[in-house]
């Protein structure tokens, strides 16, 4: 790897990917621009995002709508989607059978993901579910499509090995759900590290076919203090070994030791707002997992900001809405699209009122529509941002877009698409979130007993009953009705 120096360009650079920072000085936490380059695929200019799948795919999109009709050039995919509770025993889940030649990737075969498209494996889903803090010093929890389970390192080495990303995100002792008690947090960077030597030795093991894929180490969300010999080792033991980091909460960038500041660094923080986005941007973070876009699809919100923020009007006092509720009745009639002067496909070819009917009438093209409006935003903000870095002027706006935008998306009012089953888990006492399809159609108890004893009373109607009795003696109508 090249050295850091003052100024210039800072360059990691390997067989597998290289990285190339703009930035005048990289080593400091700040702004900082960046380009990250893969044998076959789409560069990406920094800072950027990459898509979230579920099992495989964008929430919404089908592979070729997002070839043709986005800009996404890298996705997201975790292997807890693939792999069930009994994959330890006799069951082999599907991917790890696919027909690939050797120098394939059998996951990107099996969700049909374009080549050029950068393809990023984790352990977890983003956002991940709550799990039980029943992690051991060789495996972490999961939730997979059968239920909890237990991902030992040694199966997720094995994993990466056949299903070959190109770029693997180190498992890491890392806890969703829950806080890590003292105990816990000494464990933490112990257990992370033997699985980071593990990875490495499983992935530098020719003899075994293992494929080219760039390795990101995790950074915990822990004090610096509590995991020193676990940074120490990566800047001292594994630095040749890794090609980035991977950070699950935004403070933990200054843990990063300054020998590692020229690594890019994927951010899996909780991120819910554009000013948080822009907040770990400033602190220098490169590429994000961003899961408030599918949210504000499934809501039934159009994002609606951008960056930098157009100048407001001193007469309007009221700040402008990260998005728009297209459940509200306003639009019925608009003929307007989504955003003003926006370019996506959604709104050069449909209005308002087209996605607001489709809401309503729960066609799943309305989700679709959002969805790829949506992300087209996001590729303009991140535009822009790099943009303001390139000027010097990042600062400034940032400021603007603080004081001209609200602090939150735009609360959910309508019901949204049918949830995707197994990434929610239900809690005790919690209402279904689908209700049945029919219910009795009285909603009072005396009204039901009555009909009960109505329906109990009444005689067994035989094959020679005709009309006219059967309209006497009633038709059984007012039992049930069908539920919208």
């Amino acid at each position: 790897m090249a050295a850091v120096h003052d100024h210039g360009p800072a360059r990691l650079s390997s067989s597998i990917c290289s990285f190339e920072l703009q930035s005048p000085s990289p080593e400091a936490n700040k702004p900082r621009i960046g380009h990250l380059s893969f044998q076959d695929r789409v560069p990406i200019e920094t800072p950027h995002y990459v898509a979230v799948s579920s099992r495989g795919a964008v929430p919404h999109l089908s592979q070729d709508m997002m070839r043709g009709n986005t800009r996404i050039n890298a996705m997201y995919a975790a292997i807890e989607d693939f792999i069930e509770k009994a994959t330890h025993q006799s069951q082999t889940p599907p991917v790890f059978n696919f027909p690939a030649a050797p120098h394939e990737s059998p996951l990107r075969k099996f969700i049909a993901l374009q080549k050029s498209a950068l393809l990023i494996l984790g352990p977890r889903r983003i956002p991940p579910l709550p799990c039980p803090a029943s992690s051991t010093h060789s495996a972490i929890s999961i939730v997979t499509a059968l239920g909890y389970g237990m991902l030992e390192y040694t199966d997720y080495i094995e994993a990466v090995q056949k299903l070959r990303p190109d770029i693997v995100l180190g498992m890491g002792d890392v806890l969703f759900g829950h806080k890590p008690g003292f105990k816990r947090r000494d464990m933490m960077g112990d257990r992370t590290l033997a699985w980071m030597k593990g990875l490495v030795e499983g992935m530098t093991d020719e003899e075994n076919g293992t494929p080219r894929t760039a390795l990101f180490a995790p950074i915990l969300p822990i004090e610096a203090e509590q995991q020193s010999y676990y940074l120490d080792a990566l800047k001292d033991e594994l630095s040749d070994h890794i090609s980035g980091l991977v950070l699950y909460d935004i403070a933990s960038i200054d843990a990063i030791s300054p020998t590692l500041h020229h690594l890019p660094r994927l951010s899996l923080a909780p991120i819910s707002t554009p000013h948080d986005l822009l907040n770990a941007i400033s602190l220098g973070h490169d590429i994000f997992a961003i899961p408030f876009i599918t949210s504000a699809s499934d809501a039934g919100i159009a994002l609606s900001f951008s960056f930098p923020s157009p100048t407001q009007d001193p007469n309007t006092p009221t700040a402008l809405p990260l998005g728009i509720d297209m459940w509200s009745p306003t639009h019925a009639t608009s003929l307007s699209p989504l955003s003003p002067n926006c370019t996506c496909y959604t709104c050069t070819h449909h209005h308002r009122a087209y996605i607001q009917h489709l809401l309503n009438a729960k066609e799943m093209l309305g989700w679709v529509l959002l969805q790829l409006h949506n992300h087209h935003i996001i590729d303009e903000f991140f535009a822009g941002v790099r943009t303001s870095i390139k000027q010097n002027s990042f600062q400034e706006t940032r400021t603007a877009f603080h004081k001209l935008y609200t602090a939150e998306l735009p609360e959910k009012t309508g019901q949204g698409p049918r949830v995707r089953g197994y990434q929610f888990k239900s809690e005790k006492s919690e209402p279904r979130r689908n209700p049945p399809a029919y219910r009795a159609l009285d909603h009072g108890k005396e009204k039901l007993d009555d009909a009960k004893e109505k329906l109990a009373e009444a005689e067994k109607l035989s094959l020679s009953v005709d009309a006219g009795d059967l309209e006497e003696r009633g038709s059984g109508e007012g039992l049930g009705e069908k539920v919208d």
